[in-house]
């Protein structure tokens, strides 16, 4: 390990490619389509908000996931040396304390973007960004619970992009039926979150990561998981069809029946077949928010 990766004197400022490293960008496409899913739950024309609706999918992607993919890398560093050692804070491409800054100045940058989007999104954010610091900072350190780790996740990448958006659009509180569907969505992803576990199993059981594959073992971890994605949907169905949201509700009925179909696979083998699930299932549930938001825009009839 390259001891400039943990050195606490002054270091060199990293290069733009490896800071962008450091941020992820792959993590930033989940909670960009939750926002641009709040957008059109909205119900809100988008003609001339065009340059809000810029700033809260930067908001949402690169500034507020970008930052606690910053937290958790710098929280990470010792554990990443080990298993990790490419990542850029334990190859030494970001040296000294430069994750900490990057992780402190993007939690600001972020503040100041929410701003300018209204006293809504600038709570929404500054949720959002505490919970990321939780997630991975001591004393909560959230991450090391297999149901607190998966829930802040799922809430910050789906639930809070979501209801950005729709305040975004509104300039004020989503209705209750935005808020519904969006709080049972987020519940749901608690089982995607968890199907990102199965990878690492004898490595968390390792480093005291309490995940539900270490604590339940794998498969009952993976019917849990099962359960909650398609009791989420289960339920966001039944909330459309009450409120008369017919073909909203019978698309993801039919989405969620398609996953139905590809879960018997990831039971069998979750270690194996989890990444595959994650390309095809957990891809029908997010054109299902997809599908719910446009109904609740308006946008079915």
């Amino acid at each position: 390990m390259n001891r400039s990766a943990l050195s606490l004197g002054t270091s060199p400022p990293p290069a733009a490619r490896d800071v962008l490293a450091l941020l992820k960008p792959i993590t930033w496409f989940p909670p960009m389509w939750a926002f641009a899913v709040g957008v059109v739950s909205s119900g809100a024309t988008v003609e001339e908000r065009w340059l809000l609706v810029g700033l809260g999918i930067l908001l949402a992607g690169p500034m507020v996931c970008g930052t606690s993919q910053a937290v958790n890398d710098w929280f990470d560093r010792h554990v990443d040396a080990i298993n990790e050692p490419d990542r850029p804070i334990p190859s030494g491409r970001v040296a000294g304390r430069w994750g900490l800054y990057i992780a402190i100045i993007g939690t600001f940058l972020s503040l100041l973007v929410a701003m300018a989007l209204g006293p809504l999104v600038i709570a929404a954010a500054a949720i959002g960004l505490a919970l990321a610091w939780a997630y991975s900072a001591p004393p909560f350190r959230l991450k090391v619970s297999g149901w607190w780790g998966p829930a802040v996740v799922g809430l910050t990448y789906e639930g809070l992009s979501w209801f950005t958006g729709a305040a975004v659009m509104l300039g004020a509180m989503p209705s209750m039926q935005v808020l519904a569907i969006l709080l049972l969505y987020s519940i749901g992803a608690h089982g995607i979150m968890t199907l990102n576990d199965f990878k690492a199993v004898e490595g968390d059981r390792a480093t005291g990561l309490r995940s539900l594959p270490v604590t339940m073992g794998i498969r009952n971890a993976s019917l849990l998981a099962c359960a909650v994605m398609g009791g989420a949907q289960i339920l966001v169905v039944a909330l459309l069809l009450m409120w008369g949201q017919l073909l909203s509700a019978a698309v993801v009925a039919l989405l969620l029946a398609g996953q139905s179909a590809l879960m018997p696979r990831l039971v069998r083998d979750p270690a194996k077949h989890a990444p595959w699930y994650g390309a095809t299932g957990v891809t029908l549930y997010v054109f299902g928010m997809l599908a719910a938001g446009l109904g609740l825009g308006g946008y079915f009839g």
